[in-house]
């Protein structure tokens, strides 16, 4: 039995279900994956950020109620005569009640101005954290999906070698039976077939594993995957200048979005703090109410207070405290500043190391295609100058493991492409729905 007729044989038979495509998978994978749905909720309140920053600039209003039950006695001195008993105490028992609003409107205070800014910074962090989380679940997803497609081809391929070494086992046995072959070629098939049922076994173990790994992200057992098909082409990075992406990378890259508003933020903190020592000037308002049935004067009392002024406080001295933090914020810029650097190198690193993934890719698979291509004829010569006597059953099966391994490094060499463009993309920011759309289209 030829190969290619087996190999497509198998493909046939496993696309005859319904299967599913990477589009479909990532979407189940946005409603599916904790760790995305995490990174939601991360966002969702880290914008909350913005309206609390904006809350410092707005006036405040604050209402106070109260109702009391007063026990009052009262002894007077020095009292008129004829009008108020000084030996006799006074004892009333009455309820009292209150209420008030007060507003306070700042009118100058240097650290609410300075929080305002790092909350808008807060928000542009939360967004960049956000794309950081949709870039990788994308990745996630592309490589859990790949990972599944390599380990099915590594079953499929190890069916089809197992087939193809049962033909030569029986080959042999038939050729020891009538005495064209010796015992050592029974020997060498069967333990060839040996050898590849056990390596069927952990593939199909493998591909479980796999198949755990992606439901863990969709949330449920994979169907049948969409593989590669005709529509998988190879394309070079455009523009072809690694430099070029290193240099996008370093204006679009979301971890560098976030390390820049951190270090941002940390300029800000050393204002913020240092603004511990200025005065704080506040437009503060009044209203209160109060009432009370009883006491000092007969029938009780209704009063109603209202006040506007200007509020001024001016810190002195708070026990070094404010100093303390002044140079702790520094430090912290400080930090802030090298982690930025840090982040720039890095991701230059990773764009440089993704660009070339992608180039070095290309020539990886073509040279595999032709390795395959001569793994292929090399089978053939062997099988036919095994019939003419040329050749032995060792070559045969030799000859035949080289085919697998070639295919099987061709199949690995095509998904690490596929992922070097993914990350390429990603380093620069720019990785989403539509580029795996691209590559779902080659798959069938």
């Amino acid at each position: 039995m030829k190969l290619k007729p087996l190999l497509l044989a198998l493909l046939m038979t496993a696309g005859s279900a319904q299967a599913a495509d990477l589009l479909e998978t990532f979407r189940a994978a946005q409603a599916n994956d904790p760790v995305f749905a995490a990174a939601r909720a991360t966002h969702q309140a880290g914008l909350e950020k913005l309206p609390q920053g904006r809350s410092l600039l707005l006036p405040s209003v604050n209402l106070n109620a109260n109702t009391t039950f007063n026990d009052q006695t009262v002894s007077y001195h020095n009292t008129i005569p004829g009008m108020i008993d000084a030996n006799r105490p006074v004892n009333d028992r009455f309820n009292s009640h209150a209420y008030g609003v007060t507003l306070v409107q700042p009118l100058f205070r240097q650290q609410n101005w300075v929080a305002f800014g790092e909350a808008e910074l807060q928000v542009v962090q939360a967004e960049g954290q956000f794309r950081i989380a949709e870039q990788d679940l994308v990745l996630r997803v592309a490589q859990a999906y790949f990972e599944v497609l390599m380990a099915q081809d590594n079953v499929d391929l190890a069916v089809a070698q197992k087939a193809a070494i049962t033909e030569q086992l029986e080959m042999a046995k038939r050729n020891f039976e009538v005495g064209l072959s010796t015992i050592t070629d029974t020997h060498e098939a069967q333990a060839r077939y040996d050898l590849t049922n056990a390596q069927e076994l952990a593939a199909r173990n493998a591909l479980e594993i796999k198949q755990r790994v992606l439901q863990q992200l969709i949330n449920r057992v994979p169907d049948k995957l969409n593989a590669l098909g005709a529509g998988f082409t190879l394309a070079d990075p455009l523009p072809a200048d690694m430099e070029k992406w290193v240099a996008d990378a370093q204006i679009g890259n979301p971890q560098l979005v976030v390390a820049k508003a951190g270090a941002e933020i940390a300029d800000k903190e050393v204002d913020r703090n240092r603004g511990g020592h200025y005065p704080t000037v506040d437009l503060v308002a009044n209203y209160s109410k109060n009432y009370a049935n009883g006491g000092s004067f007969i029938g009780g009392s209704d009063s109603t207070n209202k006040s506007v002024g200007v509020q001024l406080n001016m810190p002195i001295f708070q026990g070094g405290a404010i100093n303390s933090k002044w140079r702790e914020a520094e430090a912290n810029r400080d930090r802030a500043r090298e982690e930025l650097e840090n982040a720039r190198r890095n991701v230059a690193t990773l764009t440089r190391q993704s660009y070339l993934g992608v180039v070095s890719g290309i020539a990886q698979v073509k040279a595999l295609q032709q390795a395959l291509t001569s793994s292929e004829s090399v089978l053939e010569a062997s099988k036919l100058g095994q019939e003419v006597g040329v050749r032995t059953n060792l070559d045969v099966l030799n000859a035949q493991q080289q085919l697998y391994a070639t295919r099987r490094d061709l199949y690995q060499a095509q998904y690490n492409y596929l992922l070097s463009q993914l990350r390429l993309k990603a380093a620069v920011g720019t990785l989403g729905e539509d580029d795996l759309n691209k590559i779902n289209l080659a798959l069938h």
